[in-house]
């Protein structure tokens, strides 16, 4: 084949959506014999079936760990739990891949001006996260889809189908939390009313939904669980080598070390400042008019989700590095040395540091000790929040020095 050939194979969208879909399939393959989350997930169904406790220890068919997804999760299990094990493995992680692409498609399809990167997007993600999509399917983790729902929460908005983008927001709620910073895209919205309304009524539907399985007490007690598991989970998670890889983990694990193993604050605080970051940026009213900015929010939200929770997870970084793509792709002027290079640290501390292609030393002391997986992504983040509040989005510039007025 030409080179000519072999770029237009690799670029081709049936190449991408089959490269995912192999990887969904293939890692399922490998986890036969292995899926402990997925057989957590799976009794997540049988025990709402059964109205007993989806966050008691000893109900998970036997495995370690527990589940903290919240009741709903009972309802999108269902399909995957009722057929054969092997089977249903198989089916859950390509569907998480192919949702995921879908949503990525999605987004992509959108029309953003004055950007010269943002035709190669869609080739960005498809490559550029691969990887970072087969650690996430390894561990059988519903991060994926809670990826792609941010995306398609970003996506009605823009398309003006509220009615959608809500019911994604509220999918994403009542499962893992994370949902709800969908509500970002709000402000965005041209019928709020209708944005309001929708997200009551699926509100109510939603959390209705399960009960036709189970019964309203059953559901009423099995929230107040959740809540009550989320809230111990925290504390928990400090410390874990699995858990808190994110900004405040790696704050509080790099001072826990240096402290001589003492924890002197588990770096909550670095929330509010953040917040405020963020809400500096995203209130530039005069710049909402412009896709290209409200795209940036997006990809500000992917990170921002990881980054500042205890509960992140190797796996759940899948989401800011679908962020940092769009980062890079979608804006006015042209990217630098300086951003090309953040892009390929990222690849390698972010995304292989926990594969065995990494240097195993550093990893094990350095990378999974310290959480700095979350570094460079957060690199990334502080660059992005100054781009947001000082740069223009409605004007094409020629350097990446242009700034405007907010």
């Amino acid at each position: 084949m030409s080179k000519t050939q072999i770029k237009n194979f690799l670029s081709d969208r049936r190449t991408m959506f089959g490269l995912w879909m192999l990887l969904g399939i293939i890692s399922a393959l490998t986890k036969l014999t292995r899926h402990n989350n997925f057989d957590i997930f799976r009794y997540v169904f049988y025990n709402t079936w059964n109205q007993t406790s989806l966050y008691a220890e000893n109900t998970d068919g036997g495995h370690w760990d527990i589940n903290h997804y919240g009741p709903f999760f009972s309802l999108i299990i269902a399909p995957f739990a009722v057929i054969p094990t092997w089977l249903g493995l198989i089916l859950w992680n390509t569907c998480l891949a192919v949702f995921l692409y879908w949503a990525i498609a999605r987004l992509t399809s959108l029309k953003i001006q004055d950007s010269s990167f943002q035709p190669y997007l869609h080739i960005l993600i498809a490559y550029f996260c691969a990887h970072e999509l087969l650690t996430a399917l390894f561990m059988q983790q519903f991060n994926i889809a809670i990826a792609a729902i941010i995306l398609l929460s970003f996506y009605f908005v823009e398309k003006e189908r509220d009615e959608y983008a809500t019911f994604f927001i509220v999918v994403g709620t009542l499962v893992k939390l994370y949902g709800i910073v969908g509500l970002v895209f709000f402000f965005f919205s041209k019928h709020k009313v209708r944005y309001l309304v929708s997200l009551i009524v699926w509100s109510v539907v939603l959390f209705c939904l399960p009960m036709l399985i189970s019964s309203p007490e059953y559901q009423i007690q099995q929230y107040q669980e959740w809540f009550t598991c989320l809230a111990g989970k925290n504390s928990e998670n400090l410390l874990a080598n699995s858990q808190n890889i994110s900004l405040m983990g790696m704050i509080t694990k790099i001072t826990y070390g240096l402290s001589g193993g003492k924890i002197i604050h588990d770096a909550s605080w670095i929330i509010l400042p953040a917040m405020v970051l963020m809400a500096i940026g995203y209130f530039r009213v005069r710049q909402w008019k412009n896709p290209m900015f409200r795209i940036q929010i997006l990809a500000a939200v992917m990170m921002f989700v990881v980054l500042f929770s205890t509960g992140s997870e190797s796996s759940g970084y899948i989401t800011p590095f679908v962020g940092i793509c769009i980062w890079y792709c979608c804006v006015p002027w042209q990217r630098n040395r300086w951003d090309i290079a953040l892009m390929v640290f990222a690849f390698f501390v972010t995304s292989m540091s926990p594969s065995d292609l990494f240097p195993a030393y550093i990893r094990k002391e350095w990378i999974q000790p310290y959480a700095l997986k979350a570094l460079p992504i957060t690199i990334i983040w502080l660059k992005l929040a100054y781009e947001i509040i000082c740069k223009s989005y409605i004007v094409k510039t020629q350097s990446a020095n242009d700034t405007a007025k907010l």
